[in-house]
């Protein structure tokens, strides 16, 4: 059996090696919902933010820890994944379906990302994320998403790897 020894904790993350290999987890948390949301009109919701890691703002899917709230240790990862996307967006979906989920980072965190394509969706807020937070929200049409990312890839922005992935499954809609 693999020994876990704590190096460090912060106030969200833990450092851990496990027979010498070093990697981050963050304890308290249910999961990592990551949210493929196409409007009506065929709109993928996308979110930027500045992201201290990178010293860069960084246009992503909307994405959210779930079950990290206080009281809410059991939350399911649909209802923390709609949550997040209202949160983030202003659009609340009626359903959330699985997608794939998997390690985004398997050499550094523990995290697992839970993909979640968003249903039924309707704008009710401006979204912008909560109090620490500061989200500009991008509505960019599905069939020009790869063109777009790729303008704003290279400025002052970065775009996460992961916004291909959910491009991918939203332009092979099962619905």
């Amino acid at each position: 059996m693999s020994k876990i020894e704590t190096i460090g904790t912060g106030r969200f993350l833990r450092l851990l090696s496990r027979d010498g290999w070093e990697y981050v987890e963050r304890p308290n948390v249910r999961g990592i919902a990551v949210i493929v949301a196409v409007t009506d009109d065929a709109n993928l919701l996308l979110v930027e933010q500045y992201r201290a890691s990178v010293d860069r703002r960084v246009i992503s899917l909307p994405a959210g820890l779930v079950g990290d709230l206080p009281g809410q240790a059991d939350e399911a990862l649909a209802a923390g994944a709609i949550r997040e996307l209202e949160e983030e967006t202003g659009y609340r979906a009626e359903r959330m379906e699985l997608l794939v989920a998997g390690p985004h980072s398997a050499g550094s965190t523990s995290e697992v990302a839970t993909f979640m394509r968003a249903r039924d969706l309707r704008k009710v807020s401006a979204g912008g994320g909560d109090e620490y937070e500061d989200i500009v929200v991008h509505e960019v049409p599905l069939a020009e998403a790869p063109q777009w990312l790729g303008q704003q890839a290279g400025t002052e922005r970065l775009v996460d790897p992961k916004t291909y992935a959910g491009i991918y499954f939203a332009l092979r809609d099962d619905d």
